[in-house]
Parts: C-alpha cells; sequence; structure tokens
C-alpha cells in the first residue's frame, strides 16, 4: 500500500514533519540511516520561537532535562566580550536526546519508521518510486527532502549548491564541568566560531565551525584547538577546565551556506537541505523545526483538498519559504563575514559593548516570532 508522504532523512526537520503529518492521520514513512539514539555535531541550542508548536505536538524539552537558556555571551576572538539578555531565549538540549524522543512520539502516532539509505528516487505518473540499499521499494504521492548539509541525493539530483566550494568544518563534543545552565556562549577565533552551552545529564556541548583551509594547517584537532581556538581566553578557559565525556570530538567536513531551492525535483525541501544559516546567528534548529511546521501544514491543505494541484502546493511552499527565511539567510552571512574580518571584528565588539542596546534588534534578524501551536 502507497503512502501518502515518504520522508527522507531522521533529523529535526524529518522528525517534526513525520510527528505532524502522523497526528493528522496521514500515513507516513520516515527513511533514515542511522538508528537512534545518535550524536549529531550540532550546536544543541534551540530559540524559545519553537517551543509552543513543539509542546503541541507532544513533546515539551524540558521533560528530558533541557536547560532554559536567557542570556548571550558573545567574545571576538582576542576575548573581548559583550553579555545580553536574548530577546526571546531558548533552550539546549543535545541532539542525541531530542531526536530519539521525536521518533519515539511519530512512531506512537502511526509514522513507519525505516533505517536505510536512499538509493534512488523516480517521480513518474505523478508519483514517487524510492528504493534504499536494502533493495525495498516504497511510493508515495508527496516526498519531503530532509536528508541534511550534503548527501548522495544531492549529488544523484546534480543540485546547483554541489558545484559551489564547501569550505567549512564542524566539530563538536560533550564534556564535564561547570558551566552556567541560562547562558549560551558564543565565541569566534580566527576562521571561526563556537557555540557552548549546559545540556541534559550536566553535559556541556562545545561546538565549532572553522574554515577548512585554515585547519589543513594543523596535524589533527587538538593540535587545531591549541594554537587556534584557544588564543580566545574563554576557549581557553573552556578546554582548560572541562573534561572530554566522548572518547573523541566528532567532525563533519564539505559543509556549506551555499544557497538552495527550496523545492527540487518535486520535493519539498525541509531544514539543512532546503538552506542553512551560519551558525553564528545561533538559529539553524528552530529554522529545521520552522520549515517542517510549513511544509506539514501545507501539505495537509494539499491532502484536504484546499490546495488544489501538486504545482501550486510547490509554489506556495516555495514562497513561504523564501519569505520566512530569506533575510534571516541574508542576515547570517553578513554577520559572519563581519565576525570574520580580523582587526574589524575586534572594532565591532568594542562598538558593541559601549552600546549593547544595538545587539538584540541584531539577534532578532536571524529569528522568527513565536510560532502558532499544532
Amino acid at each position: 500500500m502507497p503512502y501518502k508522504v515518504i520522508i527522507i532523512g531522521g533529523g529535526l526537520a524529518g522528525l517534526t514533519s513525520a510527528l505532524h503529518l502522523s497526528k493528522k492521520g496521514l500515513k507516513v514513512l520516515l527513511i533514515e540511516k542511522h538508528p537512534y539514539p545518535r550524536h549529531k555535531v550540532c550546536g544543541e541550542y534551540i530559540s524559545n520561537e519553537v517551543l509552543p508548536y513543539l509542546q503541541s505536538l507532544g513533546f515539551d524539552p524540558f521533560d528530558f532535562g533541557a536547560k532554559n537558556i536567557t542570556d548571550l555571551l558573545l567574545s571576538s576572538p582576542r576575548g573581548k566580550s559583550v553579555s545580553i539578555k536574548l530577546p526571546l531565549g531558548g533552550f539546549s538540549i543535545s541532539r542525541y536526546c531530542i531526536d530519539a524522543e521525536l521518533a519515539k512520539k511519530a512512531q506512537e502516532n502511526g509514522t513507519q519508521i525505516v533505517h536505510a539509505t536512499v538509493k534512488n528516487i523516480q517521480f513518474k505518473d505523478d508519483k514517487f518510486e524510492i528504493t534504499t540499499n536494502q533493495d525495498e521499494q516504497f511510493t508515495s504521492e508527496l516526498v519531503i527532502g530532509a536528508f541534511g548539509k550534503r548527501s548522495n541525493i544531492d549529488v544523484k539530483m546534480e543540485r546547483d549548491f554541489i558545484q559551489n566550494p564547501s569550505p567549512f568544518l564542524g566539530v563538536k563534543a560533550h564534556y564535564e564541568g561547570d558551566f552556567p545552565e541560562d547562558v549560551v556562549g558564543l565565541h569566534n577565533f580566527r576562521g571561526g566560531y563556537c557555540g557552548i552551552s549546559k545540556i541534559e545529564n550536566d553535559h556541556i556541548n562545545i561546538c565549532y565551525i572553522a574554515d577548512f583551509k585554515s585547519f589543513k594547517k594543523y596535524k589533527n584537532i587538538d593540535d587545531f584547538q591549541t594554537h587556534v581556538l584557544r588564543k580566545n581566553k574563554f576557549l581557553e578557559e573552556a578546554f582548560e577546565k572541562y573534561n572530554l565525556a566522548f572518547d573523541k570530538p566528532l567532525s563533519i567536513s564539505q559543509v556549506s551556506f551555499a544557497r538552495k531551492n527550496p523545492i527540487e525535483n518535486h520535493i519539498i525541501m525541509c531544514g539543512d537541505s532546503a538552506g542553512m544559516i551560519h551558525p553564528l546567528a545561533g538559529n539553524g534548529m528552530s529554522m529545521a523545526i520552522r520549515a517542517a511546521q510549513m511544509a506539514s501544514q501545507q501539505i495537509v491543505k494539499y491532502t484536504s483538498g484546499e490546495i488544489v494541484s501538486r504545482s501550486d502546493l510547490e509554489a506556495t511552499y516555495a514562497q513561504l519559504w523564501n519569505k520566512e527565511f530569506g533575510t534571516r539567510l541574508k542576515s547570517g552571512h553578513l554577520i559572519s563575514r563581519l565576525f570574520r574580518l580580523g582587526l574589524f571584528s575586534e572594532l565591532i565588539m568594542i562598538f558593541l559593548k559601549m552600546f549593547p542596546f544595538i545587539l538584540p534588534p541584531i539577534i532578532k534578524q536571524t529569528h522568527g516570532r513565536i510560532m502558532s501551536e499544532f
């Protein structure tokens, strides 16, 4: 029996879409390569803009130990810093936890989850046929692409962004130590920036993104952290005080912030598959959840007949996505570029320290409104 919707990728966007659509009574299949729970390279901070929506879906992150974040500590490579109250606030929770719990919720509401790799996607006669590495075939009327930053599917579809350079490397690990529960630290270093926040189980998440050319000059992650990140006094203190809770840090390469299309080959793209904001703007997880809500709402309208055709569904979603995220992405790119300008970034920090009231409006440019409930 064919599915109404197949979701490829079981990260935040895919899982949220699965939960939303299954709660609306649609027959949903989610295909994800890896079993849960699993750690991912991620900043693990989420803006409160998505909190009412998640709670209305039956998931409250604070039931699983999420930390309530109220303050931001921002620093330059040379350690100049400014601290402010976040306009909306947020919460911090590991992907190890939130992904697994959302998967449980989705399954409880009828989503079928298959752990496999998608080998091929065919769109013919107004339906999709999907083949996995286990030689299983599934059909559906609609497909949501939530397969992350860069996938073999992107390569097979010859998406435009694949041709562009992917010049960034992401590194993440959990640590043990004493760090304020209500603060997210965002610390710049030469060629990148690093986020620090407390998560459930009193672990500390440290995740950074770096220019790969800068990284290649050093022997390994430890060498890079010693000679580059530790030049920032806040990062020096963190790596000196905290004990690594992982066997070794996780890393991901070929990270690109190039523009992508929210619709590709009739696939509705969500999360990082549709576009990525620079982590310096600190809001990628919220964007993934918001995009999942938008896609799910339009799919529900399509299945109920309120949206009358596939072309109307695709055009409406693309328009909504660009309206919702276009300005955010541009702001994120600009902010990231400014903080990579060496001495100029230090001057920016001096200015922000003198006039901290300017920072909240800048942050709002990379965030959305409080999302409606389910």
